[in-house]
């Protein structure tokens, strides 16, 4: 599985203080019945901190990005990416 780098946000925790989060867009392949196709998940990593991924959200490259322009949009942390993903889903 590949990793499309996005951008890096830095948000305040609750007590103020500055984390950084890197986005990242997961390039893979699932199969689907006889044929292979590409499929996209999401990444986040906190610098120093914790980590969530979640592979084979989508295989279309179109709703990868809206998903990815809505998670940079609400600085979505690792934390909330399973629930906000449910959400979007």
């Amino acid at each position: 599985m590949r990793e499309l780098y996005l951008q890096t946000l830095k948000l305040p925790d609750e007590t103020g203080a500055e984390r950084s989060y890197d986005y990242s867009i997961l390039v893979g392949e699932m199969d689907v019945g006889p044929y292979s196709c590409e499929s996209y998940g999401i990444k986040i990593v906190e610098k120093g901190g914790c980590e969530a991924s979640v592979p084979h959200v989508t295989c279309s490259a179109a709703r990868i990005d809206e998903l990815s322009e809505l998670l940079l949009r609400n600085g979505v942390t690792p934390v909330t990416l399973n629930d906000v993903l449910s959400d979007w889903l």
